[in-house]
């Protein structure tokens, strides 16, 4: 198993990426401190973990508040006595053009996509210090290397993302702790199925020259891949999992 005895926490795990995530790391053998604003999304998502013979515990957390952010990294260093994987996984979708977009928008999606990585980044850290080092996988997106019609907010969001990743990479490296980014295309979750580019999807796969959305697990696969040892000589990396998105 790739993540044998290897504890994970995971933001944005009750839906979406996040969810297929947290089931494929507890496969893979990790202990898994599934995490959502939502409490019964999480518990929904541990409740299939622990289905399947796996480890975890459930923590609900808003991570655009820093004492929940703080609190959930200390929950899972106090129960399992290390922490060696952190997948800020959490996001909003937003869109709108700069004129039309309201300043409280603004903040909402710069708080949940980018502050809420650098908050989680900053309190889970010292634990993964303390555990030896450890891998750090940030959820960006392909909008954080380039641009698409009215989505001012997340665009900005995501590509602060990208480089702050970057950053970390550079911060962290003597400290044994690898910081990289996945960056999805249109992918089949909650998000873009009910948000709003409802009912553009098939509009939306043809932008993607193998001609279809992505699936949830694929992103899964990617972050599982920069999470694991296969990764250790990669860190301040964005990884596409776009379908050929970014290729034009």
């Amino acid at each position: 198993m790739r993540l044998k005895d290897k504890v994970a926490v995971i933001t944005g795990a009750g839906s979406g990426i996040g969810r297929a995530t947290a089931i494929l790391f507890a496969k893979e053998g990790a202990k898994v401190v599934v995490s959502d604003y939502k409490e019964d999304a999480a518990r929904a998502t541990l409740d299939d973990i622990l289905k399947n013979g796996c480890e975890g515990i459930a923590v609900k957390a808003d991570v655009s508040k820093e004492a929940e952010i703080q609190h959930l990294m200390e929950e899972a260093f106090q129960r399992y006595g290390r922490l060696n994987v952190l997948i800020s996984n959490a996001g909003i979708g937003e869109v709108s053009p700069v004129e039309e977009l309201s300043e409280e928008a603004w903040y909402r999606t710069i708080d949940i996509n980018l502050k809420g990585v650098f908050l989680c980044a900053k309190h889970a850290i010292p634990y993964m210090r303390k555990s030896g080092g450890g891998s750090i996988v940030n959820n960006a997106s392909i909008l954080g290397h380039v641009g698409f019609p009215g989505t001012a907010a997340y665009n900005a969001a995501k590509g602060g993302v990208v480089i702050l990743t970057k950053n970390m990479a550079l911060d962290y490296a003597k400290d044994k702790i690898r910081v990289n980014a996945v960056c999805p295309g249109f992918i089949r979750t909650p998000m873009v199925e009910e948000g709003a580019v409802k009912g553009q999807l098939d509009y939306l796969a043809t932008l993607h020259p193998l001609g279809r959305l992505g699936e949830p697990v694929e992103v899964a696969y990617g972050m599982l891949f920069l999470a694991s040892e296969e990764s250790s000589f990669i860190t301040g990396s964005s990884l596409m999992i776009d379908g050929g998105y970014t290729a034009r």
